[in-house]
C-alpha cells in the first residue's frame, strides 16, 4: 500500500458539515430510546437542589450524550466532543457540550448514583426482553460478582486509597478506586452487566456484595429466568451474608472458600480412590500414553460452613487438585488444593467445569478497561459512580446491537463493535428531501451494519442506506 503523490501534497481542511465519523450511532441510540431510556432517567433520576445552576436540567438528554459519547470510543469527560463534530447535529438533536456534561456529572451524590443504578437494570431488562442478548435465560443463568481496582492519580480523587490487586500474578497495593460489578450471562449469552458500583480503593473486596448479589439475581428474574440461577464468586464472595442470600433468593450459589483448619480436616477426609480426573474444553491428550496432558482431579465431600455463627449452611465442598510441579524429584506426589463451596446439583466434574467459568466475568472488565473505564475522569467521586454506571449501559447496549447485527458480533468485544458497527464514517444528502447516509463502499462489515439498521428501524421493505 502506497500513498499516491499527488494527495501528499493535498490541503487537509476540517470543513465538511455533512460528514459523520460516528454513523452507528444512529441505529444504537434508536435502540436505547425505543427501550425508553430517556423516560426511564426522567422517571427515577431528580436533582432538587444543584451546586450550579441548571446543572440538573435533562438529565436524559445529558446521559444519553454520554452513553453516545461512550459508544464511540470516548474514555473522559472531553472525549465527548466526539458526538458533536461534522453532521452529527443534523442527526441528533440536544447534544451537549464536554463542560456541560462535566457540571453535570459533578453534581451527582450517592443517591442519584443509586437512581441511576436502578435506571441501568430497568434498561437491561428490557434489552433482555426486546433482543437475543441473553438467550437461552428462561432455563439457565449465571450471576457472576468480583471487583476491579482502577489506578489513578493525583492528589485530588474523592475516594482514592491504595488496595490490593495482582499485576504479573504478584500481589501489590495501588492507589485507585474500586468498582464492584455483577453480571448476568447464559450458556449462548455473552455477560451483560447487571450492576456496577464504585467503591474506594481500599474496600474489601466483598463490601457490598449481598445488595448487589440480591439485585443481581430479581434482575434476572425479571429479565425472563424461569429457571435456575447459579451465582458464582471468588473467596472474597464465599462468606455467610452473601451465600444466605442466594438462599433467600432462591437461587443457588458457587463460592471459592478460603482454606481454614475445617476446610483442611474435611479435605483430608476424602479418599484416594474418590479423586476423578476431570477434562476441561479444549484439554490436549497426550497421543503417546492417550492420557490428558492435565493432572487436574476433583472429589467432594458433604460441609457444613459456617458452623459456628447464626446460619449455618451445609452443602457440597468440591476440591479440585492439581500437581504442584515446584516441587521437584518428590518422595511422593505433592497436591496444591482448590476448593469450592456449592449446593449445584450437577456432577461433581461438570460443577467444577462451571464454577471455573467464573472466569468470563474478567472479559466484561477487559472490555471496560478498554473502553470507558480507561479512566476515571473526575475529582468527585459522586461524578466517577455516574461515569462507571453510563459505562455499565454502554456496554450492554453495545452488546445488544451486537446481537442484532448478527453472526460473530453477539460476542464480540467491545472494542470491535465500536470499531467495526459505531465509528462508521458516513455523508448525510437529503435528494428529493429523502434523508440517505452514504457509507462507505465496500465496508467489511455492511451485511451486519445493514441487519443492525433494519433490525432496530424494523424497516424491512425499505432501502438501506446506500454505500459511496
Amino acid at each position: 500500500m502506497q500513498l499516491s503523490h499527488s494527495w501528499s501534497q493535498a490541503t487537509p481542511i476540517f470543513d465538511d458539515e455533512r460528514l459523520v465519523s460516528c454513523a452507528g450511532l444512529v441505529p444504537l441510540m434508536a435502540l436505547a430510546e425505543q427501550l425508553g431510556l430517556s423516560e426511564l432517567v426522567s422517571a427515577k433520576v431528580a436533582f432538587k437542589t444543584t451546586r450550579v445552576s441548571s446543572a440538573g436540567a435533562n438529565p436524559a438528554g445529558k446521559l444519553s450524550s454520554i452513553i453516545a459519547g461512550m459508544a464511540a470510543g470516548a474514555d473522559f469527560i472531553d472525549d465527548l466532543d466526539v458526538i458533536r463534530c461534522g453532521g452529527m447535529g443534523r442527526l441528533f438533536g440536544g447534544v451537549y457540550a464536554p463542560a456541560t456534561l462535566g457540571q453535570f456529572l459533578r453534581e451527582f451524590t450517592h443517591g442519584h448514583a443509586r437512581q441511576l443504578a436502578s435506571v441501568a437494570r430497568a434498561h437491561l431488562i428490557g434489552l433482555a426482553e426486546h433482543t437475543t442478548v441473553l438467550a437461552g435465560i428462561a432455563d439457565m443463568a449465571y450471576v457472576d460478582i468480583d471487583s476491579l481496582l482502577r489506578p489513578v492519580y493525583g492528589h485530588n480523587k474523592q475516594g482514592a486509597s491504595f488496595g490490593h490487586t495482582k499485576i504479573a500474578s504478584r500481589q501489590v497495593l495501588r492507589r485507585g478506586l474500586s468498582p464492584l460489578a455483577t453480571t448476568i450471562s447464559t450458556d449462548t449469552g455473552a455477560p451483560m452487566i447487571a450492576g456496577i458500583r464504585l467503591r474506594a480503593g481500599k474496600a474489601a473486596s466483598g463490601k457490598g456484595a449481598v445488595s448487589m448479589v440480591t439485585e443481581a439475581i430479581n434482575t434476572a428474574r425479571a429479565a425472563g429466568v424461569t429457571g435456575t440461577i447459579l451465582v458464582r464468586g471468588d473467596s472474597a464472595y464465599g462468606n455467610g451474608p452473601v451465600i444466605n442470600a442466594c438462599l433467600n433468593a432462591g437461587a443457588f450459589f458457587s463460592f471459592v472458600v478460603t482454606k481454614n483448619p475445617a476446610v483442611s480436616r474435611a479435605i483430608a477426609t476424602i479418599s484416594e480412590d474418590q479423586w476423578v480426573p476431570v477434562k476441561y474444553p479444549g484439554a490436549v491428550i497426550d497421543p503417546d500414553t492417550g492420557q490428558l496432558i492435565s493432572d487436574a482431579q476433583v472429589a467432594e465431600v458433604t460441609y457444613t460452613a459456617f458452623a459456628t455463627g447464626k446460619a449455618p449452611v451445609t452443602a457440597r465442598l468440591i476440591v479440585r487438585r492439581v500437581r504442584d510441579r515446584n516441587e521437584h524429584d518428590e518422595l511422593f506426589p505433592v497436591w496444591r488444593y482448590h476448593p469450592f463451596f456449592t449446593n449445584s446439583t450437577e456432577s461433581t466434574t461438570q460443577a467444577d467445569i462451571t464454577h471455573r467459568r467464573h472466569a468470563i466475568i474478567e472479559t466484561t472488565f477487559a472490555d471496560l478497561i478498554d473502553g470507558p473505564l480507561a479512566h476515571l475522569p473526575s475529582g468527585r467521586f459522586g461524578a466517577n459512580s455516574a461515569w462507571a454506571i453510563c459505562a455499565g449501559m454502554t456496554h450492554n447496549l453495545l452488546r445488544a446491537a451486537g446481537t442484532l447485527a448478527g453472526g460473530k458480533h453477539g460476542v464480540a468485544r467491545g472494542e470491535t463493535l465500536r470499531r467495526q458497527l459505531i465509528t462508521v464514517p458516513a455523508r448525510l444528502a437529503q435528494p428529493q428531501r429523502r434523508a440517505i447516509l452514504h457509507l462507505p463502499q465496500h465496508w467489511p462489515w455492511a451485511d451486519q451494519w445493514t441487519a443492525l439498521w433494519r433490525n432496530v428501524f424494523h424497516a424491512a421493505n425499505d432501502p438501506p442506506p446506500l454505500s459511496a
